[in-house]
């Protein structure tokens, strides 16, 4: 891997990277909920991502970062039909029905999957009250899903918000071998760029959604193009090239935090009482997996997620 050594402390500047990834992170919830009031999910996740592989695309342009090998475009390739493609079409369709706030909560207990996943794969390990985490925190995103008492549209919303938080956490845990051997900053640009390919399957009907859009509608999908997936995504590999990576995940247990904010002044959704016990609960189950779940060792491999 190409990237600097991880520094020990937390500088201001890799804070200020972290929090600004946070942030636009937690707006793309209420982004997406205000881009699926004038395009279908399909369309939604095409035009962000063009407007993302663009952005990115230049700047790769300008910074002449070289190619990957074919084998490992076509591997950045299914790695990023998951953890880019899937998730965020899963993230939209689920938007249907779940309000952005409910959808950050539930998408927080993607870290456990990740420590389940990493266990199984990776050669990690959990120990009791990890495993107790993990339990604790399903518990939580079940009594989101289940508690509300809402339509069968909500559940499958729910169930498919679920379904992003594997598929990005699939990408996470799969991604290690690739980064020992790729600059993660590079790795981050083409994988936007080629999770964007899936998506072109929506172009048909993509110009008349485009043409009776409204302008918010279009500024919406512009921002979290630009920001949340482009920009944050640079942000995030900043500084993680820069800061442990258990300090650095250590801030998207604050994310769900800024998103309920965030919808709640963007878009008016008050979140429900049943919807903030149950993301109280699942986020102390990924605290409790992340701190003190997993048995410290000597040296490992660099985490990201």
């Amino acid at each position: 891997m190409h990237a600097p050594a991880s520094r020990s402390a937390l500088d201001s500047l890799s804070l200020a990277a972290i929090l600004v990834t946070i942030v636009f992170w937690a707006s793309a919830f209420a982004g997406i909920r205000a881009g699926l009031s004038a395009f279908t999910p399909g369309h939604l996740a095409l035009y962000r991502f063009l407007v993302a592989s663009v952005a990115l695309g230049l700047y790769a342009l300008i910074r002449r970062f070289p190619l990957p090998s074919w084998p490992d475009l076509g591997r950045i390739f299914v790695l990023s039909l998951s953890g880019i493609s899937l998730y965020h079409l899963c993230l939209n369709y689920g938007e249907r029905s779940v309000p952005a706030g409910t959808a950050s909560l539930i998408i927080a207990v993607g870290p456990v999957i990740t420590a389940l996943l990493a266990t199984r794969f990776g050669g990690e390990r959990l120990n009791v009250l990890g495993w107790l985490g993990t339990a604790i925190s399903l518990g939580g995103v079940a009594l989101i899903v289940l508690g509300r008492g809402e339509s069968l549209g909500y559940t499958r919303g729910a169930l498919l918000i679920l379904a992003a938080a594997l598929f990005t956490s699939l990408y996470f845990v799969f991604q290690k071998p690739l980064l020992r051997r790729i600059n993660p900053l590079h790795f981050t640009v083409w994988s936007l760029i080629l999770g964007t390919l899936p998506m072109l399957i929506f172009l048909p009907g993509f110009g008349g959604e485009l043409s009776r859009a409204p302008l918010s509608a279009h500024l919406a999908v512009i921002y979290i193009g630009l920001f949340p997936a482009a920009l944050a995504y640079l942000t995030w590999t900043f500084a993680l090239s820069r800061v442990p990576a258990s300090t650095t995940t250590s801030f998207l247990y604050i994310s769900p935090v800024f998103a309920i904010l965030i919808a709640w002044v963007w878009l008016g959704e008050a979140p429900t009482l049943i919807s903030l016990v149950g993301g109280v609960v699942a986020i102390v189950g990924v605290v409790l997996v992340n701190t003190l779940g997993k048995p410290r060792l000597a040296a490992g491999p660099a985490e990201r997620a």
